[in-house]
């Protein structure tokens, strides 16, 4: 989708009333929801119940060994904070800023998140390995959509 169809897309859905509007073509997915005091109270409809989406599957795992070995702990899911496209390098041609089975820091950036052209670091929050990559490079992500997963030390 081109910015120029979103934008019409967010002047309709506007006008139209309606609180929540989800457009599909090919890959590319948009979701478009009104606050819920937003809506105004003639213009709710009854929907069908959601159906249950299943979490994204990893894009890379551990080796089945090593999670035997050790006693199980609580990873640490990185979230991401804004709606936006995720990037796991500085550029194109520069090296991922970390990569599965990596010790990471407080303060390390792991992914850069683009949204309204602004470049944004998601740094690591706790210490530990990074066990999980949970999003392609180049993915659009959601808000509070999970990331990476940390086991932490």
């Amino acid at each position: 989708m081109t910015i120029d169809e979103i934008r019409e897309l967010l002047r309709l859905f506007n006008e139209s009333g309606v609180g929540e509007l989800e457009v599909q073509r090919g890959e590319d997915r948009l979701l478009i929801r009104k606050a819920a005091s937003a809506v105004p109270a003639p213009m709710v409809i009854a929907a069908p119940a959601p159906v249950p989406v299943s979490e994204p599957q990893p894009l890379t795992t551990p080796p089945p060994a090593a999670k035997a070995a050790e006693p199980e702990r609580e990873q640490i899911m990185v979230k991401s904070p804004i709606v936006g496209t995720f990037y796991e390098a500085s550029g194109p041609d520069a090296p991922p800023f970390v990569k599965v089975g990596d010790a990471v820091e407080p303060g390390q950036v792991l992914c850069i998140i683009e949204s309204m052209k602004l470049m944004n670091e998601i740094e690591a929050e706790v210490a530990g390995t990074l066990e999980t990559k949970l999003v392609e490079n180049g993915s659009p992500v959601e808000y509070g959509q999970a990331l990476f997963a940390i086991l932490p030390r």
